[in-house]
């Protein structure tokens, strides 16, 4: 369920296989006495499975920096949540030629790696919007303080928002929210219970999912009559709907080997924002996408003529 620039990572939400796929994938799981087991490992482990923060196995420690790809106006933050743990940010400017734009792109990336890892996004974004891009590590993940979960990850959301909104040189600007897989899902629920204020412009979903429940069966499918058992529900496809004054861009890779294109598509049948558009990756899987030819025209056009609309 994680996605990643340039050069491809192989780690996503299929990584949750690492301490439980042989297991789940044993025919004797039929047996009751480890069928509770399985119950036990989905229920109790989730959030080790669903937010594996530590794959690949340096991402806690080796956080690749803005200038090692060659952007040199950038600031390292700690952003604190209101149940006190900190964040770390990357807040980084478009040269001073730019900057005419006024938008601030706010990135959540997937379920692996660190924001260090998506650097090369945020850096195709701001040379081709003129933007600022705030790019924000969830608890836990690099060298956020904390452990991942549901409501903390919406907690860490909502403080970056605030972040942007509150900063003297951002709070007057065009906010996109930019979510790729479990980042899709974080910034449904963030652009739902923020669209009001009217500074959020537009909303990006990349490859995400329905909700983690549904996504279960097609990532073990031995483990689908246990999805009742997640509770880490992330219910996109009920949040989604809730969105009706922001547009939305849809882009899904077609040979998404994670996520079910199928997921992306439910997503924006249930969209009921009057400005939504789909655009297909042909030939993007779930890690790849990005790198897809088109990928960042689709963006750019939807930024120019629907951001700056007015």
């Amino acid at each position: 369920m994680s996605e990643s620039p340039p050069p491809s990572q192989s780690w996503s939400i299929a990584s949750m296989a690492g301490s439980a796929i042989q297991f789940l994938r044993l025919p004797v799981l039929a047996s009751s006495g480890l069928a509770v087991v399985a119950s036990g490992l989905l229920y109790f482990k989730q959030n080790e499975l669903i937010y594996p923060r530590s794959a690949p196995v340096d991402s806690r420690t080796n956080i690749p920096k803005p200038s090692q790809f060659g952007l040199t106006d950038w600031e390292d933050l700690q952003i604190p949540t209101p149940d006190g743990e900190s964040l770390n940010a990357l807040f980084i400017r478009p040269p001073a030629r730019g900057r005419k734009l006024g938008i601030t792109v706010l990135m959540f990336h997937g379920n692996a790696g660190n924001i260090g890892h998506r650097i090369p996004i945020a850096k195709v974004l701001i040379e081709s919007l003129d933007c600022n891009v705030l790019m924000l590590e969830y608890r836990g993940y690099g060298s956020s303080t904390g452990v991942p979960d549901e409501q903390g990850l919406k907690i860490d959301a909502q403080a970056g928002l605030n972040y942007i909104r509150q900063r003297a040189e951002t709070k007057d600007t065009r906010i996109v929210v930019y979510g790729q897989s479990l980042g899709g899902a974080v910034a449904i629920h963030l652009v739902a219970n923020n669209q009001r204020n009217g500074d959020i412009r537009g909303l990006i979903l990349e490859n995400t999912f329905l909700s983690i429940r549904k996504l279960i069966p097609t990532i073990f499918p031995p483990a689908r009559y246990l999805a009742r058992l997640c509770h880490q529900h992330w219910p996109s496809e009920d949040v989604l709907p809730r969105i009706t004054s922001v547009p939305v861009l849809f882009l899904s890779g077609l040979k998404d080997e994670i996520v079910p294109p199928s997921h992306m598509t439910h997503l924006f049948s249930v969209c009921r924002s009057p400005h939504k558009f789909w655009r297909a990756v042909p030939n993007g899987g779930h890690n790849d996408s990005v790198a897809e030819p088109g990928y960042f025209d689709y963006i750019h056009s939807f930024v120019m003529e629907e951001v700056l609309d007015d």
